[in-house]
């Protein structure tokens, strides 16, 4: 394993602060929450830059990243169900499109990294998940949920354009 592929692996550790810090959401253990998922989150760039600034894009790497995004974000979405700050339904919809691109993704021969779609897919569940995350005032809840559906909205999209029959163009190897 290369310097990108770890510092991908070092995401993981992330999640079980996340959902200790979820589970009692004082605004103390939020911020803490906050922080630990925007660092995790900080280094799903790094890692992706590392490997093309260093030449260390693998297979592992392109496998590797896209299942610990999953994780980073369903993760903190299915506490944020248990807290009553997302729809279930909502969740299910993000989860069925990563399961599926998952399963999509294991029947091709060759490993492609993420599309434009994908990468605004990330972009969008992240800052979503971290404003769901933040102790702010309730006059951000209308704002912060509507975030949260163009999140999913996005994520529709992005698999979608998985599924569809396309060309390598366009591409953007993580």
């Amino acid at each position: 394993m290369n310097i990108p592929n770890w510092i991908t692996f070092s995401r993981l550790l992330g999640i079980p602060i996340i959902l200790y810090t979820l589970k009692t959401p004082t605004n103390h253990n939020l911020w803490i929450c906050l922080v630990i998922f925007l660092i995790a989150s900080a280094t799903d760039f790094l890692d992706g830059y590392l490997a093309r600034k260093l030449n260390q894009i693998t297979d592992l790497g392109k496998f590797l990243d896209p299942l610990v995004d999953k994780l980073l974000v369903i993760a903190p979405l299915l506490a944020l169900i248990e807290l009553g700050k997302v729809p279930a339904w909502g969740v299910f919809l993000i989860l069925g499109r990563e399961l599926t691109i998952a399963g999509w993704r294991i029947n091709q021969t060759k490993i492609s990294g993420a599309n434009i779609w994908g990468k605004l897919k990330t972009v969008s569940q992240i800052i979503a998940i971290a404003l769901l995350i933040s102790p702010l005032p309730t006059i951000w809840a209308t704002p912060i949920i509507i975030i949260f559906w163009i999140s999913v909205a996005l994520t529709i999209i992005s698999g979608i354009t998985y599924l569809l029959p396309h060309e390598e163009v366009g591409t953007i190897k993580a």
